[in-house]
């Protein structure tokens, strides 16, 4: 195997290695392209300004990809505050909920004015579904 083969297999494990230290993925791209690199100079080894062009090339290629690539796998969810942090919780009905005139339920030691499409006894376990003003839509729990 001629020594070039081996300068861009070492240029493979140093950008590997600076991948793996930084969370940025930008040398993840100069790893590939020099690879490529690697894998051409061992066909053509007298070929020098082939191999740098072919660096460049998939180093300008594979860049932009790597980015959109972790950009799109590591898009966090935003954490829900204030109110839409209630929706899908867990409270207890203290006054019984007629779907007409409404009732009232205990959450996190707050008391909310609830409203639901069934008719709800006291002390039953409800799931809030939306809050609307100072009033929340609940379903009874199963």
């Amino acid at each position: 195997m001629p020594n070039i083969v081996w300068l861009w297999l070492a240029a493979f494990v140093i950008f590997l290695i600076l991948e793996l230290l930084t969370p940025s993925m930008i040398f993840a791209g100069f790893s590939i392209a020099a690879l490529i690199s690697g894998i051409f100079a061992y066909f053509l080894p007298d070929a020098y300004y082939w191999q740098i062009g072919i660096f460049i090339i998939a180093s300008i290629i594979l860049l932009p990809l790597t980015r959109n690539f972790v950009k799109r796998i590591t898009t966090e969810e935003p954490s829900k505050s204030n109110i839409d942090a209630l929706i899908g919780k867990v409270g207890r009905v203290t006054k019984a909920i007629d779907p007409d005139l409404g009732g009232q339920i205990l959450f996190e030691g707050e008391t909310w004015r609830a409203t639901s499409s069934v008719p709800i006894a006291v002390n039953e376990k409800v799931k809030i579904l939306s809050i609307s003003g100072t009033k929340v839509q609940v379903e009874k729990l199963t």
